[in-house]
């Protein structure tokens, strides 16, 4: 039995120790807001925060998170920076097909939250594991921006 601590709320789950907290977070605690995009870690679909920092999903045995904060698309928008960063992801219309949304906001909030005014150079290094098939990285820019102001 692993105890995980995911947006507020423990989570008693009965899981083996290598499964990843992707298939946790989906298929026992139910948020699937979390996208399965490649399962390498090379996409940026699966980003959550743990303790803060952007992680993927479908790496990480959840096993390794007892004890941590884990916070997921459902519950990012709770936190200043990912309020600010939901909010400018709706003026700009960036989503297209909208799968890669949920890593994209995890990505794009822990920057603002660790540099509020972050520079181009910033971004692309924040963002640049994070992979969009629609190609709306212009507006995912712009958002960024826009939630930075």
């Amino acid at each position: 039995m692993i105890t995980l601590m995911v947006n507020g709320q423990s989570h008693s789950v009965d899981v083996p120790t290598d499964m990843p907290l992707q298939w946790v977070l989906r298929d026992v605690i139910g948020l699937t807001g979390t996208k399965f995009g490649c399962g390498i870690g090379a996409c940026g679909v699966c980003t959550v925060h743990v303790d803060g920092q952007p992680i993927r999903s479908c790496l990480v045995p959840a096993s390794a998170l007892a004890g941590k904060q884990v916070t997921t698309i459902e519950g990012v928008g709770d936190t200043p920076a990912g309020r600010k960063i939901q909010q400018a992801w709706i003026a700009h219309e960036v989503p297209q097909c909208g799968y890669c949304q949920p890593g994209q906001i995890m990505s794009a909030t822990a920057l603002l939250t660790a540099k509020p005014n972050p520079t181009d150079a910033d971004i692309d290094n924040a963002m640049s594991g994070n992979l969009c098939r629609c190609g709306t990285y212009t507006r995912i820019r712009a958002a960024i921006k826009q939630a930075a102001q």
